[in-house]
Parts: structure tokens; sequence; C-alpha cells
């Protein structure tokens, strides 16, 4: 089965930048949307970004101006960039592919997913 491997987490205090990546081994993705959702304890699984294979972006209104998205389609690659991050930022993050529908924002639209990588805001 294919899998996503995200990198890039760990601990960031407040105001404090880092950058996620995604990558898949076993797949090209350059025709599927990618996401990058997030979940906190005890809370539902949540959309922060998402880009379409020709490039259209969606954000959550949380995080816009301080995430940047973007994929490197000859790397199979796809990144999420937090700057200005807050203690409310602290989640699991998990990276996506959806095979079909242009910019999906539901987990259930996404087919395959990443183990998902700690980041956590310190105040």
């Amino acid at each position: 089965q294919v899998q996503l491997v995200e990198s890039g987490g760990g601990l960031v205090q407040a105001g404090g930048s880092l950058r996620l990546s995604c990558a898949a081994p076993g797949r090209t993705f350059s025709s599927d949307a990618m996401g990058w959702f997030r979940q906190a304890p005890g809370k539902e699984r949540d959309i922060v970004a998402a880009i379409s294979w020709s490039g259209i972006i969606y954000y959550v209104d949380s995080v816009k101006g301080r995430f940047t998205i973007s994929r490197d389609n000859a790397k199979n690659t796809v990144y999420l960039q937090m700057n200005s991050l807050e203690p409310e930022d602290t989640a699991v993050y998990y990276c996506a592919a959806a095979a079909y529908g242009l910019l999906p924002r539901t987990p259930g639209e996404y087919n395959y997913w990443g183990q998902g990588t700690q980041v956590t805001v310190s105040s």
C-alpha cells in the first residue's frame, strides 16, 4: 500500500517556524491534490491547507498569512512552511493525497496518508 512519509516536525517556541515535508516513495502524485491536515488530542482531523495538481491553493482561515503550502512534482514532494507558530497550532500533522477531486477539503476525500509528525509549540 502506498504510504506517504512526513518529516520536519518538532518542538518550537511561539513565533518560531517549522517546515514540514511529505514524500511519496511508491507513487507519483503529480496528478493528485495534496493536503495537510492536523489533529489535536481529543479533536477531529481538520484540513490545514491543500494544493491541486495545477497549483490552486486553499488555506483554513486560522493559518492564512502564516503557512505556505507548495509542491515540487519533480521531487514528488509537498511542503508546508509554518511561520509565526502559535500554541494553538500544536497537533499531529498529516500529509494526504487525493486521486480525485480538484481541491478536496475533508479527510474522506483523500486516498493516501502519512503516519503523521508531531508539532508542538510552546508558549
